[in-house]
């Protein structure tokens, strides 16, 4: 096992490899956890999730969560921890007038956001900044501004995946009410985050509906208004991510891939393979 802590003014990185771990009741920092292999499993606000290979998630400051590795093959993760007042002053610096920022930059009354706790694909500007971050910190850097220019990075790429996942989503739900709106993508979001966390297994439309706390008919038609897809295509979709990541990263034969992602028969699975990328598995394996 490998586990290691570097200080980065008051935020912490945290990578770590392992079969087997336990962090119970982690809170009072902004956290992004991800996972580069493997797949480890969280507790948070009465919600059970399981984190896999090339995603991330957000909690917030006050939410108190359980980290738990427990798997056959090693788990690769990195956790970034916040400070809360490193991230208040970068709300504050996006979103307060120059004008004020010039005569009051170091702003008291800087409020402490609250985000929509959700579960992200690791891609992209995200990813490329985190894995050059985990970089410098496994070759033992104690550069701290460069450390600290990688955790503003962080938070740019959070928000602009924030913004795009959450708020323009938030505004595409065909309801008046601001409140209203906030409340369905809340509950939508952790609908999708369960599907996500049981992709590999055989999950019904009502169990997912219920976890939302919306009837069938409502989730079905908010959630094809926020996501511009059904939850049956959603659910797809991130087998069909998996699936690629087992075809890049491991040796597993076809058919076991298709077993281990969720999907019935192989057949179909190439089909559908074909279909959504233009190359079969075995092509693009």
């Amino acid at each position: 096992m490998k586990y290691q802590r570097t200080l980065v003014n008051k935020n912490e990185v945290i990578i770590e490899s392992a079969y087997d771990s336990f962090h119970p009741e982690i809170s009072g920092r902004y956290a992004i956890d991800m996972i580069f292999s493997g797949s480890a499993d969280y507790t948070a606000s009465n919600r059970d999730l399981t984190l896999f290979s090339e995603n991330f998630i957000f909690f917030n400051q006050q939410t108190s969560y359980t980290k738990r590795i427990n798997s056959p093959s090693k788990v690769r993760s990195m956790s970034v921890l916040f400070d809360p007042e490193f991230v208040s002053d970068f709300e504050y610096s996006r979103t307060a007038k120059d004008s004020i920022l010039l005569d009051d930059p170091e702003n008291n009354r800087k409020e402490a956001p609250v985000f929509v706790e959700a579960i992200y694909p690791l891609q992209g500007n995200m990813k490329f900044n985190m894995l050059h971050l985990k970089k410098h910190i496994d070759e033992g850097s104690t550069d701290s501004l460069m450390l600290s220019s990688y955790l503003e990075h962080c938070l740019i790429n959070y928000y602009e995946i924030y913004h795009s996942e959450v708020i323009s989503r938030e505004a595409s739900l065909k309801f008046l009410s601001h409140t209203t709106k906030s409340e369905i993508l809340r509950r939508l979001s952790i609908a999708r985050d369960y599907i996500i966390s049981n992709y590999n297994k055989n999950i019904c439309l009502e169990d997912i509906a219920k976890i939302a706390c919306l009837s069938v008919n409502h989730f079905l038609r908010t959630f094809k208004q926020a996501y511009q897809q059904s939850p049956h295509q959603f659910l797809t979709s991130i087998r069909l991510q998996q699936a690629k990541y087992f075809l890049r990263n491991t040796n597993y034969p076809i058919n076991e891939i298709v077993d281990i992602v969720g999907f019935e028969c192989p057949s179909s699975f190439i089909r559908l393979f074909r279909n959504s990328f233009q190359v079969t598995p075995g092509q693009y394996r």
